[in-house]
């Protein structure tokens, strides 16, 4: 019995099995969901062929040193925004072997929000070694910490599946 939803666990097979026909790998670079996106595709049977790592970077000091978030983008933007996305997204590319790779910042409450990033915002990243991106900023609202955590999983494997279905999934480097 999976930790994980159903629909969740069929987005993770679907790129799963095309990462593996294409035979591309990915890494995730996560903050506020700890590992779970990585934890979903390592859900499926066969996922060790095209998951190459995962990145928990929960603090600022984890996201300069792991990423290479510049210091200078979490002063001025804040670890939850695009900018701190975007270069997280590029880190776990440039910090790893995989060909796309998806990043996740937000706040799942149920505190650490004000009004002008409420509980419940999440920016994700996801970008292929092509250059292709793809930035959500997602407003899920206060529905609770585990909600918040599960709803950015799913959209994080929906940005993988739409990098996957425009065909940006190469291996040039």
């Amino acid at each position: 019995m999976s930790m994980f939803p159903a629909d969740i666990l069929a987005l993770a097979e679907r790129i799963v099995r095309d990462s593996t026909v294409a035979k591309t790998m990915i890494s995730t670079a996560e903050s506020c969901t700890g590992g779970l996106i990585v934890g979903a595709l390592t859900e499926i049977s066969g996922s060790s062929a095209v998951v190459d790592r995962g990145f928990v970077t929960y603090t600022n000091a984890a996201k300069i040193e792991m990423l290479g978030v510049q210091e200078r983008t979490l002063e001025g933007f804040g670890a939850v925004s695009e900018e701190t996305a975007r270069q997280m997204v590029h880190g776990a590319l440039l910090r790893s072997r995989a060909d796309v790779a998806v990043a996740v910042t937000g706040i799942a409450g149920p505190g650490g929000g004000s009004p002008e990033k409420p509980v419940g915002l999440v920016h994700l990243a996801a970008k292929s070694r092509s250059g292709v991106l793809i930035h959500r900023k997602m407003l899920y609202g206060d529905i609770g910490r585990d909600k918040v955590r599960l709803a950015t999983v799913q959209t994080a494997l929906e940005m993988l599946v739409a990098l996957q279905e425009h065909g940006v999934w190469n291996k040039e480097r």
